[in-house]
């Protein structure tokens, strides 16, 4: 957690969380409106930029109001990782209680920081009477997920506890895991007043972003392209001129030499590859001191023919057709004068990119 080591600020003494509102009667919908009213423990990784699957911007969009065009979970879906999640917590609880002996109870209420209102949390479970451990998270991971427990609690959990910790001034929680529906795993975190102090002063310095109503700088990932493509979907056919502008400029000539590295390098992996098929010939399988690589055919299959399928029977083309919406094309033209020793020589050529 190398970003919360380079941001913080003296612990103070905890005190209590405050109950913001009981949530037993609200509607999901009713309790997503009141996550946007701040940070929760589930928001703290990607607050600070280091939850793997959604960046900074993604989230100051969901904070702000700009979400309408981003994919939602839908909770009711049997295939998410959510419903099992939802649908398991008791069962994880239960067995959490049956290993260890502790009693665990639900909080049913939204908590809120003593001094930082902007810092929500919604605590799975209350671990009684155990002066040792006082919240209990519970996670399940499937095939996929399981790999990111590898090595303990993801970074990304640590950040969600270390959060509630600090939202309700409690000295540990334990994470229990359900790897694979099989084996249940249980993590302590103890309370760390530096790296909670980092932690506020990181998500402070995004919640700045939300009350600003100021983008947060995109952060290069999947997650950041999603949101940018949500925020802005369509382009109004005008001309931004950048020219004069020096950190556009530099960023421009940037992505222009790190996209020629891209296509050198991948121009040498052909290559690479190349030679080491052609030593395989017909084998299938080449092994090496440091693994081995495999050049399989894949299975004859059959496929429908669809354009002389629609020049036959064009009336099909109006019973099974469907909308598709398009989507914005990212392209760099970089001037010829500009690779060229005489400049003049191509004043008006542009070359395009990859």
């Amino acid at each position: 957690m190398a970003e919360l080591q380079a941001a913080g600020a003296s612990p103070a003494k905890p005190r209590p969380a405050l109950k913001l509102v009981k949530t037993q009667d609200l509607s999901r919908t009713q309790w997503l409106d009141i996550r946007k009213g701040g940070i929760g423990s589930s928001d703290a990784a990607a607050a600070v930029g280091l939850h793997p699957y959604k960046s900074p911007l993604q989230l100051w969009m969901e904070k702000t109001g700009r979400d309408a065009l981003l994919p939602k979970v839908d909770p009711d879906d049997a295939t998410s990782p959510m419903y099992w999640g939802t649908l398991l917590e008791p069962i994880v609880a239960a067995h959490y209680t049956r290993r260890t002996g502790l009693r665990v109870r639900r909080i049913n209420a939204v908590l809120q920081h003593p001094v930082h209102p902007w810092m929500l949390a919604n605590i799975d479970r209350e671990v009684v009477g155990s002066p040792d451990v006082q919240i209990l998270e519970c996670k399940t991971a499937g095939y996929h997920g399981a790999r990111l427990w590898e090595d303990g609690v993801p970074e990304y959990v640590q950040l969600q506890v270390l959060h509630q910790l600090a939202v309700t001034g409690k000295p540990a929680a334990d994470v229990a895991v359900l790897i694979c529906g099989q084996e249940l795993r249980i993590h302590r975190i103890e309370r760390d007043e530096t790296m909670i102090a980092q932690l506020v002063a990181l998500e402070r310095r995004f919640w700045h972003f939300v009350e600003t109503d100021t983008a947060p700088p995109a952060d290069g990932s999947d997650s950041a392209d999603l949101a940018m493509r949500a925020l802005w979907p369509r382009d109004n056919g005008k001309v931004l001129d950048l020219r004069g502008d020096m950190e556009m400029s530099s960023a421009f000539s940037d992505l222009v030499a790190l996209r020629q590295v891209l296509a050198d390098a991948i121009a040498r992996e052909a290559q690479v590859k190349q030679r080491i098929q052609q030593r395989m010939g017909e084998a299938t399988t080449a092994r090496f001191d440091a693994g081995e690589v495999r050049w399989k055919r894949s299975k004859d299959s059959t496929s429908v023919d669809v354009d002389r399928l629609l020049m036959d029977q064009p009336e099909l083309a109006g019973a099974y057709s469907m909308p598709r919406s398009g989507s914005r094309r990212f392209t760099v033209k970089v001037h010829e004068s500009l690779t060229l020793a005489d400049p003049s020589a191509a004043a008006d050529e542009w070359k395009e990119l990859p």
